[in-house]
């Protein structure tokens, strides 16, 4: 095949046209976020929209969040004791499972779960109004669409998750206080004692910064997705797609980049 024969720069072509959508995205989230950080200082806003988000995407995700976590804790401890017990360090089970849950499984199980439920519902309602002109008809009556659907769902997001987060911290425990007192014969004093003697501020701490952030990144996604859905029933149907996959992706990226932060720490 001849270098230059038109087919040869067909997959370079896809390359970067697939690198080109990435960086246009980029850079309309970002002035998206600049939009939404000018009128979160400027103009009206919206007490009673902020309350019923916050029951939406905080109160509304508390099952499934609670469920996840007790579950998540339950099967840490018995994969760690599956482990320590081949080398006689099962004393260790309740610091593995405290430090575990709290750095680690709690915020990000938890910003999953809160996309695929909160930031696809989000995605979904704004899109719908955008589709409906029902954004526009905001505008008619001299109502900031960002003061009114952008800020009070960004503002719910990063308020409501730190607040899950800490909740599942403590029933990620319990799941593996539950298992190790009762199934694996631990002595429920001693595990607890372990756990508190081991956690310290930091472990839970760092949890929370990473629930902000993920709760940021949920309700920013949902929201621009929805903001600019197009094409009717079938274009809400993809941002809300796209709203779910890009936080997911954007949680796991910046999980890596705060835990690297707090590595030392």
């Amino acid at each position: 095949m001849k270098i230059f024969d038109t087919k040869f720069f067909v997959p370079l072509k896809k390359i970067g046209d697939i690198f080109f959508e990435v960086i246009c995205s980029i850079g309309e989230i970002a002035l998206f976020l600049g939009e939404c950080i000018k009128y979160l200082f400027t103009g009206r806003f919206y007490h009673k929209i902020f309350v019923q988000q916050l029951v939406k995407v905080g109160y509304n995700s508390l099952p499934v969040v609670g469920l996840t976590s007790i579950f998540t804790g339950m099967v840490l401890a018995l994969q760690s004791y599956t482990g320590f017990s081949r080398f006689s360090a099962e004393s260790a089970i309740p610091n593995v499972v405290v430090l575990s849950i709290t750095r680690e499984l709690a915020p990000v199980l938890a910003g999953l779960m809160v996309a695929g439920r909160a930031g696809a519902a989000i995605a979904a309602e704004i899109g719908t109004m955008k589709v409906t002109e029902q954004i526009d008809a905001l505008r008619t009556l001299s109502t900031n669409p960002y003061n009114y659907l952008i800020i009070p769902r960004l503002l719910a997001g990063i308020i409501s998750l730190p607040i899950l987060v800490f909740i599942g911290d403590i029933i990620g425990v319990l799941g593996g206080y539950l298992i190790c007192t009762q199934v694996l014969n631990f002595n429920p004093v001693v595990y607890l004692q372990n756990t508190y003697n081991f956690v310290e501020f930091i472990d839970v701490f760092s949890g929370l910064v990473k629930a902000c952030v993920f709760g940021f990144i949920i309700t920013l996604m949902g929201c621009y997705y929805g903001f600019n859905a197009k094409g009717g029933a079938q274009g809400v149907g993809m941002s809300t797609t796209y709203s779910v996959v890009s936080s997911s992706i954007l949680i796991l990226l910046m999980n890596y980049i705060l835990t690297s932060l707090f590595f030392n720490l």
